[in-house]
């Protein structure tokens, strides 16, 4: 059931009993991306999958990654009741949560940071440069094809045809606006001199063939922060619980785990 979070502006579903985990989605995506792993995620935590802002039913804001992870902020501490949360960011989503981990360090219980990073190289910058301007000049359309090849490899586009029209779809959805100016931020972000301040334990797991966020770029945060395991997923892409959600709940679930003991 959805519910509107932080004075209404964020809108979030949620399912299930437990210690609550906050899923926090791609910027090439939907919180539908987390749909092949919520119910079971269910069956053990109080599992809530917020519309960032300006996605779906969320208010957009303005002022950059950090207005948008104060925002969530806010909205993981009404949905979490004041207690520290679980919080599992994916691609944009990941960088949502560790620049709201940085700025409140008692925000989380433990973060799962997947295909993400602390800082683009300037090859990535410059794609993303490229993506806001071509989207500015002719539309999200123009670019739909790259930001695919982004998510999938092009063998498992091939292999799930409706899935890939479902995720088009979904991505020609995404507010111009909002999308160009997270291109923007994620350009311009480099959080690698406030990582070593971080306590929260953290799991990073990365896609073996992700060409949004490159593996390496999760060999350096996971080296940069204090309390950092890495996890490289095979045959994966940029949203591994999607392309193969099983692999992807084997890889998170011991760390999940770690203070609470699932139901058989």
């Amino acid at each position: 059931m959805d519910r509107l979070f932080a004075n209404r502006t964020v809108n979030a579903a949620q399912i299930g009993e437990g210690p609550p985990l906050v899923l926090f989605h791609s910027l090439l995506s939907d919180r539908a991306s987390f749909d092949a792993i919520v119910p079971e995620l269910a069956r053990s935590y109080r599992t809530i999958v917020p519309e960032l802002p300006g996605f779906g039913r969320s208010s957009a804001v303005e002022g950059g990654l950090a207005a948008i992870a104060g925002r969530m902020a806010d909205a993981v501490h009404e949905v979490a009741d004041g207690v520290p949360a679980i919080v599992l960011g994916n691609g944009y989503g990941g960088f949502v949560a560790l620049q709201m981990a940085i700025r409140h360090p008692t925000i989380a219980s433990r973060l799962i940071l997947a295909d993400c990073g602390a800082a683009f190289s300037e090859p990535g910058r410059e794609a993303f440069r490229n993506m806001a301007r071509v989207s500015r000049d002719k539309g999200l359309a123009a670019i739909t094809d790259i930001a695919m090849r982004r998510l999938f490899a092009p063998d498992f586009q091939a292999q799930h045809p409706a899935l890939m029209q479902d995720r088009r779809d979904a991505f020609l959805r995404t507010d111009l606006d909002v999308f160009c100016a997270a291109c923007d931020a994620l350009a311009g972000l480099d959080l690698r001199a406030e990582l070593r301040g971080m306590t929260v334990p953290t799991r990073v797991v990365v896609g073996e063939y992700d060409e949004a966020t490159p593996p390496e770029m999760s060999y350096e945060l996971a080296a940069g922060l204090p309390r950092a395991e890495l996890r490289v997923i095979p045959g994966c892409a940029h949203v591994p619980q999607l392309q193969s959600p099983r692999l992807f709940l084997d890889t998170i679930g011991d760390f999940l785990a770690l203070k609470h003991n699932a139901p058989a």
